[in-house]
């Protein structure tokens, strides 16, 4: 082998990590995050593979070397929030993104079979860890921070919000769909009267919640929403229409609208949503966190309640999600060594969960919806008493 060829190797392959890491620092600079910087939201790169691996298959790769310890940030919130305000995530797309969203076109990635899926991977991985992030009543969804200072009185002012908006009475019957450990059910039935049957995915969420709610007038099942064929005065979801899917958002109307007994009945969509209308999840999030997973738009809502339910309110309070996130990372935070079946790599895959989409809310790249529909339109406007 020639000095001239040993030369050209030699520089290949040392300008390579230079040319990548010159592209990646072009590519962020605008959202003011440095490379190796020392600011909170700077990154701190421990192994180059980790520029290759993000640039070569998007928020995955970049999901997966933080777990895998390649690259740390004092602030992953942080550097989430200036990177969506630019919608670096988008420049990043990869082929994964690209095979994930044709799939969806052909496949439904949340048909009856896969509906338990999300159970198993997410919901029942371990109640001690909800335990410890959670409020009390273990509510896994947006707190309402208007008026509250903590994390227990965020999440009660969010319940009492949803009841106030139903409009719920003593003696009425209520669909809890994806009812989570039974907190809410637990609080309409005692803070309103209700009866309430809840269903959810995780056989782990349905046995605490069944001790939860043991002497109150509340049925806890397992089953798929698309099974329910029976009459209820209100129906509501908190958190559970990201499981749903876009070949099913209609299906999901039609069986509000089957249920609902009366012409002047009301259902309630706490949900997630996203501006921009799409078929196929991150692929971190996917992956390691809510498998089958989507965010809807809001015409991908209104498209599937079109001819079947009437629109009466619509409420946008996504910057609470993010001081809820960063209230359970608190928690959790500091419980880790208090669960020690969960190894380091897990512990850095709840962080960048938590944080990066703490980041994602402050950055108002997605929402927090809380959607109310009648089933054919009231006969007098619709005013809820809840706090605004």
């Amino acid at each position: 082998m020639s000095t001239s060829t040993v030369t050209r190797e030699s520089v290949s392959r040392v300008s390579e990590p230079s040319r990548l890491r010159g592209y990646v620092e072009r590519l962020v600079e605008h959202a003011d995050i440095r490379l190796d910087g020392d600011r909170p939201w700077d990154i701190r790169i421990h192994d180059e593979r980790t520029l290759r691996r993000v640039l070569s298959t998007g928020t995955l790769g970049l999901g997966e070397s933080y777990m895998d310890g390649w690259w740390e940030c004092d602030a992953i919130d942080q550097l989430v929030e200036r990177a969506r305000h630019l919608d670096i995530d988008r420049k990043l797309s990869s082929p994964i993104t690209w095979l994930r969203t044709a799939e969806s076109k052909v496949r439904n990635l949340q048909s009856p079979r896969r509906a338990f899926e999300v159970g198993e991977r997410h919901y029942d991985i371990g109640n001690d860890l909800y335990e410890r992030m959670l409020d009390r009543r273990m509510i896994y969804s947006c707190g309402y921070w208007r008026r509250a200072d903590d994390l227990e009185q965020a999440q009660e002012a969010k319940l009492t919000l949803v009841g106030n908006k139903l409009g719920l009475e003593p003696g009425m019957r209520v669909l809890d769909i994806g009812c989570g450990w039974g907190g809410a059910a637990q609080f309409f039935a005692e803070r309103f009267g209700c009866e309430v049957v809840a269903i959810t995915v995780s056989k782990e969420q349905a046995a605490l919640a069944r001790d939860r709610c043991r002497d109150l007038p509340i049925d806890i099942r397992i089953q798929d929403y698309r099974d329910l064929d029976e009459r209820f005065d209100r129906i509501y979801s908190i958190g559970m229409f990201e499981h749903v899917g876009a070949k099913n958002y209609r299906t999901y109307m039609q069986m509000v609208r089957r249920c609902l007994s009366d012409a002047d009945g009301l259902t309630l969509l706490h949900t997630i949503g996203t501006k921009r209308s799409s078929t196929a999840t991150d692929p971190w999030i996917g992956r390691y966190i809510f498998p089958n997973s989507l965010l809807p738009s809001a015409a991908q809502i209104t498209g599937a309640a079109e001819d079947v339910l009437v629109l009466e309110d619509w409420q946008n309070f996504g910057p609470d999600y993010d001081r809820t996130l960063m209230s359970w990372y608190a928690n959790i935070s500091g419980a880790w060594d208090e669960l020690p079946a969960y190894d380091e790599r897990f512990r850095r895959m709840w962080d960048f969960y938590l944080l990066s989409s703490a980041g994602s809310f402050r950055a108002n790249a997605i929402h927090l919806w809380q959607i109310v529909f009648s089933r054919d339109g009231l006969a007098s406007p619709y005013r809820p008493d809840g706090i605004r």
